[in-house]
């Protein structure tokens, strides 16, 4: 496969100043991409991106995945100041450790809404700019999306949802050229691993992270794959490789089922689809009436 030269093409990444999104911005930049920083704190981007270089290269916008059209801004202002957008890295993500008896529905649901839906707001913002250039779409899920760990319900369902999702967005965006990927690292040191080590709870089920299956890994070893998985525009990148067999199993049919698909009739689907996502709209006002009811009922 031909190398997706990152020279010149810039990458947008979401969450670009956690520990990952720091690593993986100082490799790409290494690489010759330009850098297009998303975070929630515009401080803190900005700062991330003088360290990286002028703003030829580096800026940082301020963005929430939660916030479509916040997203729509920022990558659309990336856009304009880089005159492209090649790469998209939806990389912001939290966690949670709880069991379903005592977790507070509250962060379920946010794990759920920055985790998952933020990702496909993430893609959604970055579509017409990625296709523009026949580019590529990156999620970071995580292991997590095919180990299920107790406690973590949130995570994971999260975390397999992204997986799913990517394949399923990569057969709509298959005849337009568009590359669609998702990564799963195991656990790596970050301020969010340092708080899992540090919970109890954490370190009942993991042991500190320091030998087996959950065994912590250097985020070099991740911020190489990630790179890797870029430039070769990967399906899936796994960190450490050894994980690879556990990451492939759930998906060894996937190739066959993907076939059935055909590109021609998926752009046909795609045509005549609905932007509501139903076909029968009085489906939807019962649904949303059904919602409102039960709410006010409660």
């Amino acid at each position: 496969m031909t190398r997706y030269d990152l020279t010149g093409r810039t990458v947008a990444i979401t969450g670009s100043t956690g520990g990952l999104g720091t690593a993986l911005a100082a490799a790409l930049r290494a690489r010759g991409a330009n850098l297009a920083l998303l975070d929630l704190d515009a401080d803190r981007a900005d700062a991330q991106a003088r360290a990286l270089g002028p703003d030829t290269v580096a800026s940082g916008w301020p963005a929430d995945v939660r916030d479509l059209v916040g997203l729509e801004d920022a990558l659309t202002g990336a856009a304009e100041h880089f005159g492209r957008l090649d790469v998209v890295v939806a990389g912001a993500g939290i966690d949670t450790m709880a069991p379903m008896g005592t977790l507070d529905p509250a962060a379920f649901e946010r794990v759920i809404d920055i985790n998952l839906t933020g990702v496909w707001r993430t893609f959604r913002a970055a579509l017409p700019h990625v296709r523009e250039h026949r580019g590529y779409l990156l999620a970071i899920s995580s292991l997590a999306a095919f180990a299920h760990s107790p406690l973590q319900g949130s995570y994971t369902a999260s975390k397999a949802g992204v997986w799913a999702m990517c394949d399923s967005i990569r057969l709509e965006l298959r005849h337009l050229g568009v590359g669609v990927g998702s990564a799963h690292p195991t656990f790596f040191r970050t301020p969010l691993m340092d708080d899992i080590v540090a919970d109890p709870a954490g370190h009942e089920l993991w042991g500190g992270n320091d030998k087996g299956l959950f065994k912590m890994v250097p985020i070099g070893t991740v911020v190489d794959a990630l790179v890797g998985g870029i430039e070769k525009r990967a399906d899936l990148i796994v960190a450490p490789k050894t994980n690879t067999l556990l990451a492939k199993a759930p998906g060894l049919f996937r190739p066959l089922l993907d076939r059935v698909f055909r590109d021609e009739s998926i752009a046909r689907a795609v045509e005549l689809a609905d932007p509501t996502g139903w076909h029968d709209h009085d489906v939807l006002d019962r649904h949303n009436s059904s919602t409102t009811s039960s709410l006010s009922s409660r």
